[in-house]
C-alpha cells in the first residue's frame, strides 16, 4: 500500500523573491514546510546565484505549472564583459580574456542578433540531459560535450545600463527553455570580447512580478500561521493567458469525475483549449467541444 503524503490541501500560488546563495528546490522545501502543504513545486528554476521571481505552486495549483513554465518571463542582467568562463557565470573559472571593450552602440548593434527566434546551446554546466546524465555532473568531470543547439523565442532584449567599461546590463523578455548565460557568453563572442553574467534577476514570470514576491525571512517569520497563507494567489492565476468557459451547473459534478461536461463557450473556438469555472473557482482545463468541456485537468480543490 502506497503511504499517504503529511500536510493539508492547501492549493494556490506563492510568489517568492529568490535570494542568492539557496537553490530552488531548497525554496520549494522551505514554502511547502512553511505552510504544511503535501504538494509544492515551482514554475521554472533559478540558478542558486540568481534572485527574484519564484512562483511556487501549492496543491492543485501545481496542475497549471505547465501554463507559467509556457509563458513569457524577463530578466535583467550584468554581464561582465572581457572573460570568459566554464560556466558562463561569475562562479566558474577564468578561461579565455580579452582587453576589447565594445561601444554602447557595437552592443546595441549586436543585440538584435539575439531577437526573435534563435537557436541556442545550453551552458556544459546546465541541467540538459546527455545520454540520461546531466550536463553539469559531466562537466564537474572534466569532460568537454557536444550539446545540440535548441530554439528560444526572445521577444526583446534591451541595454539598460553601462555602469563602466567592463560591465552592461540587459534586460531579456523569452520564452521558455533558454539559459540567460548562454546569451552572455554568445554576445561576448559575436563582440569579440567574451563575457559571463555577473548576476542575474527575473523581474517578472507569466502573471506574477517580483513586487509580489516575498522573502525567506517573511516566509519563516510566518510559518504554519493564517498569516502565511492570506499570501496564497488564487490557482486560476496559473490560467491567465487560458480562454475561459463557464461551467453550467449540471457540467460540475461530471467534469470532477473527469466526463465531458456542459458549459458556455462564448467565443471560444471548437476544439480549443480553455478552463471551466463554476462560481469563479476553476474546475477543469480541456478542449472546448459541442457545447462541452472534455476535462484533460480536473481541480480537486477544499476550502482550508
Amino acid at each position: 500500500m502506497a503511504r499517504r503524503k503529511k500536510g493539508r490541501d492547501i492549493s494556490g500560488w506563492l510568489v517568492v523573491d529568490k535570494p542568492a546563495g539557496i537553490t530552488s528546490t531548497a525554496v520549494v522545501n522551505k514554502v511547502r514546510w512553511a505552510l504544511e502543504a503535501k504538494k509544492a513545486g515551482h514554475a521554472g528554476t533559478l540558478d542558486p546565484d540568481a534572485t527574484g521571481v519564484l512562483a511556487i505552486a501549492l496543491g492543485e495549483a501545481t496542475k497549471t505549472v505547465p501554463y507559467i513554465t509556457d509563458a513569457l518571463k524577463a530578466y535583467t542582467f550584468t554581464i561582465r564583459l572581457g572573460q570568459a568562463t566554464n560556466t558562463d557565470d561569475a562562479e566558474g573559472e577564468v578561461v579565455a580574456e580579452s582587453d576589447l571593450r565594445p561601444s554602447d552602440e557595437e552592443i546595441k548593434a549586436a543585440l538584435g542578433g539575439f531577437v526573435g527566434d534563435i537557436m541556442q546551446v545550453p551552458p556544459q554546466f546546465s541541467a540538459v540531459k546527455i545520454d540520461g546524465e546531466r550536463a553539469y555532473k559531466r562537466a564537474r568531470d572534466g569532460e568537454a560535450m557536444e550539446i545540440a543547439a535548441r530554439p528560444l523565442w526572445v521577444e526583446a532584449l534591451l541595454l539598460v545600463d553601462r555602469p563602466d567599461a567592463d560591465h552592461v546590463t540587459l534586460e531579456m523578455t523569452c520564452g521558455k527553455g533558454g539559459y540567460v548565460r548562454a546569451i552572455a557568453r554568445d554576445l561576448g563572442a559575436a563582440l569579440g570580447c567574451h563575457g559571463h553574467v555577473r548576476e542575474l534577476r527575473r523581474i517578472w514570470s507569466g502573471p506574477f512580478d517580483v513586487a509580489q514576491g516575498i522573502n525567506l525571512d517573511l516566509v519563516d517569520a510566518e510559518a504554519r500561521t493564517p498569516d502565511l497563507d492570506a499570501r496564497l494567489l488564487p490557482l486560476e492565476t496559473g490560467l491567465v493567458d487560458v480562454p475561459q468557459v463557464t461551467c453550467l451547473a449540471e457540467g460540475v459534478a461530471r467534469l470532477r469525475n473527469g466526463n465531458p461536461g456542459e458549459i458556455i463557450a462564448g467565443d471560444v473556438p471548437f476544439g480549443e483549449e480553455a478552463w471551466a469555472a463554476y462560481d469563479g473557482k476553476a474546475i477543469a482545463v480541456g478542449q472546448v467541444m459541442g457545447g462541452k468541456l472534455h476535462p484533460s485537468r480536473v481541480f480537486n480543490t477544499t476550502d482550508d
